[in-house]
Order: C-alpha cells, then structure tokens, then sequence
C-alpha cells in the first residue's frame, strides 16, 4: 500500500496556491511546517489510512523537477468536480496538461483530465462513478 506522495517545490507559496485550489475539495486538510505542506484525508476508524500528499523543497536543496513519466491522480465525486477543479486548477497558476472528458483508450466511465502545477509536477483528476452518464451513453448524432 503507498503510504505518501511527495513532489518538490521551488516556491511554496506557489505550489500552495495551487493544491488549495484542489485537494480541500477532495477532502484533505492543510498541516503548514517548516518543511512545506502536508496533505492528508480524515482516516475513519478500522480503515486503512489513505495515502498522504506532500509538497516539499527538495532535500539536497538543488532545484526541484517533475518526473519525466511521473504523474499523482486524484479521484474526484463527480465529472462535474472534475470540471471544477480543473478550472481552479488553471486559475491557480496550473496549466492544463488534458482537458476533461473521456478519452478513447480508457474505460468507457474514466471520465478525466490533466494538469500540471507550478513546478511541472503532473497530476491527473477523474472520475468513474457508475451513476453518471458515460463515453457510450450520449445518443448518436442524427
């Protein structure tokens, strides 16, 4: 099981600006340290605790950088938080990587998009809820 995420961080305040703008939406709450920001879910009694997110400077203190292949995804409630988030994601300072929608290679409910925040760090923010309409559900044009 993965116990914590961590991406670097030039600028905090930046990369804080950012993350407010999404995971409070997903449930996670804020701890602020001398070493960056920590990102962590309530964890309900007799449930094993989900992973932790954390935005960090890098340790050897040399400039941070986004994984060539690397990506962290989030799992929205619906594809309409998905839209959400990702224009709070781009108001933020994120640039869209992907914007929301199905996309042909997953499955037909993977409802997504992409981002990257301000250090390039890649994430992803989908849903796949059951109850919401999906790729093959639209009518055929006609």
């Amino acid at each position: 099981m993965i116990s914590y995420v961590t991406v670097g961080a030039d600028d905090i305040g930046k990369a804080r600006r950012f993350y407010d703008a999404l995971l409070p939406a997903l449930g996670y709450g804020l701890t602020l340290g001398p070493e960056g920001l920590s990102y962590v879910l309530p964890v309900p009694p007799g449930i094993p605790a989900p992973p932790d997110f954390y935005v960090k400077p890098t340790f050897d203190g040399g400039p941070a950088s986004a994984g060539n292949g690397a990506m962290v995804a989030f799992e929205a409630t619906s594809q309409a938080q998905v839209r959400q988030l990702h224009a709070a994601a781009l108001a933020a300072g994120g640039t869209d990587e992907g914007a929301p929608g199905f996309r042909a290679a997953y499955g037909p409910r993977f409802y997504v998009c992409y981002l990257r925040d301000p250090q390039g760090n890649k994430l992803a923010l989908f849903s796949s809820q059951p109850d919401e309409p999906g790729r093959d559900d639209a009518p055929a044009p006609g």
